[in-house]
Order: C-alpha cells, then structure tokens, then sequence
C-alpha cells in the first residue's frame, strides 16, 4: 500500500515525524502527550481535559470500532489532535453511527496516522510532554520551528470548556448536587443521577454566594485541562465553601481543592493517562485500578499544616492520588472513578460523597 506522507510533527528542537493526514485540515501548535488505554478512544477524544493537546494513542490500531452517539464525555470535543500508528476507517459496530474521521472533520480536529507510536512515546517519557506544531509535511522545518517557538501558548482552557450556563438534571432526586464544571465529563453527572441525585451543574466561575443559594446537600469539582493555578475563580469560590456543605472533587478539582486550602500543585513530566494505574487506598490498604488524565499533581510536602491529609497514592510515582479533610467534609481523588470505559474499582467514591451529604458517616468501610 503506497502512504501519502502529506502531514508531519515538528518538535522544537527540529526532529519530525511524518504520517498521513485524517480529521480535520489545519495547523495547530499543541502540547503533545501519550495515553495507554487499550479502548475508549471516543471518550478520550471527548474528554474536555484533553483541550489543546495532541494525543498519541499507544494502542496501535484506532477507529476500528467507530463512533457511537451514547459514548460522548462531551458535546463539542476539544481535543487538540489524535496521533495514531494505525487509522481503521471501516468499522465494524452495530452501535457505529460514523468513522472517527468524519467526527474529527466536524470538529475541526486534526489527525495523523502512520507513525511509529511507541518511539513517540519513549520520546515523550524521556524528554516530557512538549510543544508541537503539526503541519503541512512540505513545510520547511526552519518556519516549523520558529512558528512553534514564537507561538503564545493558551491559558483558558476552562473558561473555553465549562458550560456557558446553569442547568439542572433530574430534578425531582433524592440530593441535591451542584457541580462545578471546569470542563466536566458526561458520565460523571451520569453517575449522580444514577445514584437519585438532582444535579445543578454551574459554570466555571459562579460565585460562592450563587451556589449557596441554590441550597446544595453537596457540591462537587469537576475535572477539566490547563493549569490549576489558572482557574482562579474557582479556587476563590472554593475557599469560601470550605466547611459549610460537603465538598468532593475530581481530577482538576482535587487539585483546586487543594490550592484552596494552601497547598501547592506542581506540573510532571509526562503526567498520567491511562485505564491501568494502580493506586492504594490508606484507609483500607486496598489496591485499586485507575483511570487517569491529568499533568498536573500535588505536592505533598505542601499539606502540612493545611487540614488536608492524603488518603490515596499512586504505586507507580507515589503521587498523591488522594486526600481529605474530615472535619470540614472534604475529600477528593486525582484519578477518574467514573471512568468509561475503564476499571470500576472506585466507583464507591460516589457512594461515600452521598453518604456523607446524607448526614451518614462516609469512611470507607471493609
């Protein structure tokens, strides 16, 4: 079979990867990054935390399966780009509704296939997660570069990501929910629902004075993508929450929560992304088996002093994966306990934040 080389990946430091475009037309300037999961490519690809990043998929072969309507995280995807070492263009799924590249021309998503995957992802581990510009291939390199060195990266992805306005799910449930969302994924107001909660899901920056008025049993702190230490508002909102209604965050969220308290995030080398990561539970010495996404973690010396103590660590790096405040009924986890698809190991977080809004006692018991 005879490749039309006609897109490339330019580091900068000159090194380029040629392969053959799919998805969307386009230049783009992105953070490049690597996720491990075997399945799931839609809901990566739809997944609002992945905003303005290219990602390669170390799976081989993607798009075999297509796209269905059910298995979005969101209903305009942000993903930067998708780099894959094998694009399947003729699916075969009864649950398919369209090829992946048709959806990434939709959105504007770029794609390439044909590269050596596993290269770019040693690439990515030894060196980190860098800036690339994916390009036309008869692009010189010397433009590439200085296009790519010169360029200004973003720093508003939530503000890009969160829902633009307030509204409600299943309003006659048991609890009410209010989740803030910083780029929040779909099978996660799924899961308050399936527990007979009545979600009010808020922008981004809604004051602290709005959402207590809404009179929540609880409120919840999304997942979503950039730096923590950009999304202000929300650790504001957040500090003035602190102790008056149990509080339970996610990913991006448990990383607010923590610089709400005063403690610190600091940015890893090629972050975590995956549906394999083992994490143990302290409170019961549990392994549990985690989906990821995220670049950015706690620093653990930071806690001290601040309420805050870890519950949860990764095995791999020893990261903090989790921690809580018990007295002011707050606890959070940097892995995705409604991962979809992925391991349900940790699916009882849910459970616990219900309990704990219920009044009921929400230690995880054996």
């Amino acid at each position: 079979m005879i490749r039309n080389f006609d897109r490339k990946l330019v580091f900068e430091d000159g090194s380029e990867y040629f392969g053959c475009s799919f998805g969307a037309d386009g230049e783009r300037i992105l953070e490049i990054v690597f996720n491990t999961s075997m399945a799931g490519y839609q809901e990566i690809m739809s997944d609002p935390s992945y905003t303005d990043q290219a990602v390669v998929m170390t799976y081989p072969l993607i798009g075999n399966y297509g796209m269905a309507a059910d298995d979005y995280e969101s209903q305009t995807p942000t993903v930067g780009a998708l780099i894959v070492h094998e694009y399947n263009d003729l699916p075969s799924n009864f649950r398919s509704e369209a090829t992946l590249d048709k959806v990434l021309k939709k959105y504007g998503i770029p794609g390439i296939s044909g590269l050596d995957t596993r290269e770019l992802t040693r690439v990515i581990r030894d060196h980190g997660s860098r800036r690339i510009i994916l390009t036309d291939s008869k692009t010189p390199t010397e433009k590439a570069v200085e296009r790519l060195k010169t360029a200004e990266f973003p720093r508003d992805q939530v503000s890009r990501v969160s829902v633009g306005k307030a509204y409600e799910m299943n309003p006659a449930g048991k609890y009410h929910v209010v989740a803030i969302d910083c780029g929040m994924k779909a099978n996660i107001v799924r899961s308050f629902v399936k527990r007979d909660c009545r979600v009010s899901v808020v922008p981004w920056n809604t004051r602290a004075s709005e959402i207590k008025a809404l009179k929540p049993d609880g409120v919840f702190v999304s997942n979503g993508p950039g730096d923590p230490e950009d999304v202000k508002e929300t650790i504001e909102t957040l500090k003035q929450l602190l102790g008056t209604v149990p509080i339970f965050g996610i990913c991006l969220g448990h990383q607010l929560i923590s610089l709400a308290y005063g403690a610190k995030t600091y940015k890893l080398k090629f972050g975590h992304r995956g549906g394999n990561h083992p994490v143990r539970n302290l409170e019961t010495g549990r392994i549990e088996i985690t989906s990821q996404n995220h670049s950015y973690a706690v620093d653990e010396e930071s806690l001290k002093g601040t309420g805050l103590t870890v519950t949860h660590v990764n095995l791999l790096d020893k990261t903090v994966e989790g921690m809580k405040n018990e007295k002011d009924r707050v606890f959070s986890v940097q892995y995705h306990p409604e991962s979809s698809p992925g391991p349900h190991d940790s699916a009882y977080l849910f459970d616990r934040f219900i309990k704990m809004i219920g009044g009921e006692d929400h230690a995880q018991k054996d």
